[in-house]
């Protein structure tokens, strides 16, 4: 079932979203070489403390999951697509970084991510990132009364797809508002015209997520919560929590 949200309610939401994006703009400050996952996540816990939020990741136990989730941040570094479990893996110059994050305030769930590179930048990385970014805008703006899921998913993919990146099948967005994750799912690439339409009240999180190589494979790590590329080669992650409403989508986890 797909709650549709008042006003006040996507206000609050809103609130929610500027600890994410607060976060998230610490964790990329903060990246530095040599500086550990684990210290990231120390950085964003601050931020949740800091504005009386608690997390809707530290706990959450899906059912694909060994076991449940023991961080605040996702942080998935280079060949890693999502969900990577902060560790003592230390930065290093050249590191493509996607971070993950979600806060709960007053009730309300926010969930961002964003993709960066640790000192000197390959150009490639830059425009994987770039293109993630272009993603987002596309389905973002596709996020509008009258149009259907399957317009958001087909203005996601069509960016990736004609950058010549790959798309993780089975992943995509999803619904957002009173838990992390709640219907509709949003997939990252499909048909304009069909799913569910879209209504004012709606608050969805939409996350593109990019392989550079071009092929779409990926497996869970060892640790049965990252999921890694087939080939080894590099992935980008961008998303936003983004409400319908009548005059335009209004993006909530945005600074």
């Amino acid at each position: 079932m797909v709650e549709l949200k008042t006003e006040t309610s996507l206000d609050a939401m809103r609130e929610a979203g500027r600890v994410v994006a607060r976060a998230l703009a610490a964790v990329r400050a903060a990246a530095a070489v040599g500086v550990s996952l684990l210290e990231l996540d120390t950085v964003a816990r601050g931020v949740l403390r800091d504005a009386g939020a608690a997390s809707p990741f530290l706990g959450y136990h899906p059912s694909f999951a060994p076991t449940p989730y023991p961080a605040t941040l996702c942080v998935s570094v280079n060949d890693a697509i999502v969900h990577g479990i902060p560790d003592g893996y230390r930065l290093r110059d050249g590191d493509l970084v996607s971070a993950d994050f979600g806060a709960i305030l007053d009730g309300w769930v926010g969930d961002s991510a964003i993709s960066f590179t640790v000192g000197a930048a390959r150009p490639e990385d830059t425009l994987l990132i770039e293109t993630a970014e272009r993603a987002l805008a596309a389905g973002i703006a596709a996020a509008v009364p009258g149009n259907r899921i399957g317009d958001i998913a087909h203005a996601v993919g069509t960016v990736c797809r004609a950058a010549g990146y790959g798309i993780p099948d089975g992943f995509g967005g999803h619904g957002v508002g009173r838990s992390m994750h709640e219907d509709p799912s949003v997939p990252n690439e499909g048909r304009p015209g069909r799913g569910m339409p879209l209504r004012p009240g709606m608050a969805l999180a939409i996350e593109p997520m990019l392989i550079a190589s071009g092929a779409d494979g990926y497996h869970p790590a060892p640790d049965g919560w990252t999921l890694v590329t087939d080939d080894g080669s590099r992935a980008a992650h961008a998303e936003h929590t983004v409400a319908i409403t009548e005059r335009g989508p209004r993006v909530l986890t945005a600074l």
